[in-house]
């Protein structure tokens, strides 16, 4: 079925949503899966996803990249590198040096 606002889609969990791209990911199962602390509650989930697919889920592993190969994961854009500088700064830690 489509609408103004995209195809009507189902996910796993019974969620019906609008999407009007092929992305299979449902807003309602994204929202619920953001952490409320830690660093990856401060991003986007585009941004979140990337670093979770590779396997970044603390600011230790964060810091064994440099800000070039953090950029090059897919769904990471640049307006997430400064959450992740002061995130890393706060704790005394900083991207790899290239």
């Amino acid at each position: 079925m489509m609408t103004q606002e995209g195809q009507l889609k189902i996910c796993d969990n019974g969620h019906q949503f609008y999407k009007s791209s092929d992305c299979p990911t449902c807003p309602i199962c994204e929202r619920d899966r953001k952490p409320e602390s830690c660093f990856l509650s401060l991003l986007a989930g585009p941004a979140r996803r990337a670093l979770e697919n590779n396997g970044v889920t603390s600011l230790k592993i964060l810091s064994t990249y440099s800000e070039k190969e953090v950029l090059k994961f897919y769904g990471m854009g640049p307006a997430s590198l400064p959450k992740l500088k002061l995130a890393l700064e706060g704790v005394g830690l900083s991207f790899r040096s290239e």
